[in-house]
């Protein structure tokens, strides 16, 4: 019956049905204080992770993420140099990747591609990520998981 109902669909509705992009949810934006409420210490709240300034649910993964889990100590801040150097030391809990090898680099993209936004909804982005410095939004800003955004539009 499918087939025979987009056989009498022109091409370019059938591609509509078939290559509907998923339904977007509002970009959001995350301070470090709002970030660090979820830490997976309070049962029943999300529990969120930043990398690379992208705001991950890993509550799904709360084995791993939840409180007293084994990393657990990444969760509710922006952990994008221990993703990078795979380590939990305190020191490299943070967005900051200034020194990185080239080999931390390329396991962080990988990692960032290959788990986390394989596996786990994007929520929202750091404001490091969405704003300057100075405050003023940035216009380079492209969502992960939203292709026709600009940010031109938000403000």
């Amino acid at each position: 019956l499918l087939a025979a109902l987009l056989g009498a669909l022109p091409a370019a509705a059938e591609r509509e049905l078939r290559f509907r992009p998923p339904a977007e949810a509002p970009v959001r934006l995350f301070t470090e204080p709002e970030l660090a409420r979820y830490d997976g210490q309070q049962e029943g709240q999300p529990i969120y992770l930043a990398v690379k300034g992208v705001v991950f649910d890993v509550t799904s993964g709360k084995e791993f993420y939840g409180k007293g889990a084994p990393y657990n100590a990444l969760v509710g801040k922006d952990s994008t140099r221990g993703v990078a150097k795979m380590s939990l030391d305190p020191a490299d809990l943070t967005h900051d990747i200034t020194g990185l090898t080239e080999d931390e680099l390329k396991s962080l993209d990988d990692i960032f591609n290959n788990v986390y936004k394989a596996k786990y909804p994007i929520v929202g982005y750091t404001s490091r990520r969405i704003l300057n410095e100075d405050g003023s939004p940035n216009l380079d800003f492209k969502p992960e998981d939203q292709p026709h955004f600009n940010i031109k539009d938000e403000f």
